[in-house]
């Protein structure tokens, strides 16, 4: 899913996540690389007392699902959540944080679009030091570890590292097949072994690509009343190259 914001012009577009947030973004539909992901993440969704958390994983690793599942899943718990995917308000990040004080949980996506900027940075700061005087949990999340942001501040580095830190891992193609047969029943899709095999030889592998091909395949297999057979989604993703195909030979 890609953060959208929430026209209400307020917080650089947070999202008050109980009504936005799809299916996919869920604990549920997250296959992790490690046992040891979710339970600090559901902890921290049900609790505020809960250890801080800190996401890191390279692009694709499903640290946006992650963030975003834990918001539903504190919503769920009957507390506030908020998303604010920090891109959006790099350079007024301190406008952005200031309303999010009436929100129980707060996840904070992609401290790397504002690493390097003193302003954010110190805006970042005090937030960090508010929200943890007011019982608050958040989650942070990034492509690398504390220690290794291009921070300025080093007080920010030493509050960052004491979350817990939670590394994602790429999936390995055991784990992308697991991706697209959970999703697809999700959704009500059946993909038999050959055509996940099919799929995996031929598109683009991270949790992004594979959820909107799955979005994209649902809506032609009901418009087409067929179900998703090697034949169908070869004619399906040769239609969307304009019939040039893939470049590969079938065998």
């Amino acid at each position: 899913m890609s953060p959208r914001h929430d026209g209400s012009g307020r917080g650089g577009g947070q999202l008050p996540l109980a009504l936005r947030c799809p299916p996919d973004q869920r604990f549920e539909a997250f296959v992790p690389a490690s046992e040891a992901v979710l339970p600090p993440l559901r902890a921290s969704a049900a609790s505020a007392g809960a250890d801080w958390c800190y996401l890191s994983g390279a692009a694709g690793t499903g640290k946006t699902h992650l963030a975003l599942a834990t918001c539903a899943a504190a919503e769920a718990h009957g507390r506030r959540a908020a998303y604010l995917p920090l891109a959006s308000a790099a350079g007024r990040l301190d406008e952005a944080l200031q309303s999010l004080h009436d929100y129980d949980l707060i996840a904070l996506d992609g401290l790397d679009a504002v690493a390097g900027g003193r302003g954010d940075e110190l805006a970042l700061f005090d937030f960090h030091n508010r929200a943890h005087d007011a019982g608050k949990a958040v989650l942070y999340a990034a492509r690398v570890l504390p220690a290794e942001l291009p921070l300025t501040l080093p007080d920010l580095h030493s509050r960052l590292s004491q979350c817990v830190r939670i590394v994602l891992a790429p999936l390995d193609d055991g784990g992308r097949r697991e991706v697209l047969r959970v999703r697809a029943q999700r959704r009500g899709l059946m993909l038999d072994e050959a055509a996940i095999d099919w799929l995996l030889k031929r598109v683009d592998r991270d949790l992004a690509s594979l959820t909107a091909l799955l979005d994209r395949l649902d809506r032609a297999s009901l418009a087409a009343q067929r179900r998703l057979t090697v034949p169908f989604l070869r004619q399906v993703l040769e239609g969307e190259r304009g019939g040039t195909g893939d470049g590969r030979r079938e065998s």
